[in-house]
């Protein structure tokens, strides 16, 4: 099963692993370097993305992307936002509403980083409100986009007479500036590309309609960052809109079986090892629910060139697999495994394993997997 996996010389492996402990999580700059050309291709200009840092969380993949000319970045977190200002990212969205003492810390990062331009999204007047309200009293102007739902029904405002009006309500009060409108589409995973132009399409209709009725009202210049990693290339078509896809740069398999139409690489590989053989044909790894996302259902990961094996257990330290090659494998034997949502997966560690040339040569800090940094 496993073993035969890894009887060739594959990209994955290392050969230095046994100076690395496991669970680790390996990534692969040079593969991460050659996804974001391949992003930068589609968008057809590094200045249309605005990636989103949330899936690799680190500053040297910031830092690898402005290297190629990618200058905005998007971002889920407090921590994230400051990760890039600490970066030197010239323009950092905070695409996640600020509420309570939250507020406080989006205008400390302003403060704390003045050669960057921070915004962030609303959909509350309430929220509007207490954002002019903070503005002013520290004198610092405020970045809005106001977010809109098309169809995921997480969060934003329906396209309509309320999106307006919030509009209006941020042109007219005091130290805020609207920025234009955040589209995030998460909800559209249709694997058949065709089908997923299609809805995407349909998903951005309303907005289209909108962003007309605002011309018609004399608001003009409205800016739109729209889509994630499956709708990216959709989004590409359109003019004058900025792109957020995150996944694509280290990629995961939950994605590359999902999107084949997308051609990236898989940039990210879980290293762990035989830590038992509790019965025949059984094999337990150190790889449990602290190592790999457990959102989704099993498979929560794949051992690339091998499909025979079944996961029958996972625990929080322990995970047991069946295989038939169970037999074949020692106490100790490393493996290597694609996890299936890798966004979350980064999130397990504090630190990766940096695989250049077939060796781990460093280690990166997965920085804003913290709450909070300084801020």
């Amino acid at each position: 099963m496993v073993k035969s996996g890894f009887a060739h010389r594959a990209w994955y492996v290392i050969d230095n692993v046994g100076d690395v402990f496991s669970p680790a999580l390996l990534v692969y700059p040079d593969r991460i370097e050659e996804n974001i050309l391949r992003m930068i291709n589609i968008a057809g200009d590094a200045g249309r993305l605005r990636p989103h840092v949330k899936t690799h969380k680190m500053p040297e993949i910031i830092r690898l992307q402005m290297k190629h000319g990618i200058k905005k970045f998007k971002c889920a977190t407090i921590a994230e936002a400051e990760m890039a200002g600490r970066c030197g990212a010239p323009d950092i969205l905070l695409a996640y509403q600020p509420a309570g003492p939250s507020i406080n810390r989006y205008f400390n990062l302003k403060q704390n980083y003045p050669e960057a331009k921070f915004s962030c999204i609303a959909d509350s007047e309430k929220v509007i409100r207490e954002l002019s309200d903070a503005a002013v009293a520290k004198n610092i102007e405020a970045h809005i986009w106001l977010d809109i739902n098309n169809g995921m029904n997480r969060t934003g405002v329906v396209p309509g007479e309320k999106a307006a009006g919030l509009i209006n309500l941020i042109n007219n009060l005091p130290m805020l500036k609207m920025e234009g409108l955040h589209v995030y589409d998460g909800h559209i995973h249709e694997p058949d590309p065709a089908l997923r132009r299609k809805i995407c399409d349909e998903s951005f209709a309303p907005v289209s309609g909108f962003m007309k009725q605002l011309e018609n009202d004399n608001i003009k210049y409205i800016k739109v960052v729209a889509g994630g990693s499956p709708t990216f290339p959709v989004h590409a078509l359109r003019r004058n809109v900025e792109l957020s896809p995150g996944t694509v740069l280290l990629w995961d398999y939950g994605y590359s079986s999902a999107f084949s139409d997308m051609d990236f690489l898989h940039a990210a590989v879980l290293l762990t090892r035989v830590v038992s053989k509790p019965a025949q044909d059984l094999v337990c790894l150190d790889l449990g629910h602290k190592s790999v996302a457990s959102e989704f259902p099993q498979p929560r990961i794949i051992f690339p060139g091998s499909g025979d094996f079944s996961i029958i257990m996972h625990n929080e330290e322990h995970m047991v697999i069946r295989t038939i090659e169970a037999g074949m494998m020692n106490i100790g034997d490393p493996l290597y495994a694609i996890p299936l949502h890798i966004c979350p997966t980064v999130d397990r560690f504090d630190i990766v394993s940096v695989v250049k040339d077939g060796k781990v040569t460093e280690q990166w800090n997965v920085e804003a997997r913290k709450r909070v940094i300084t801020i």
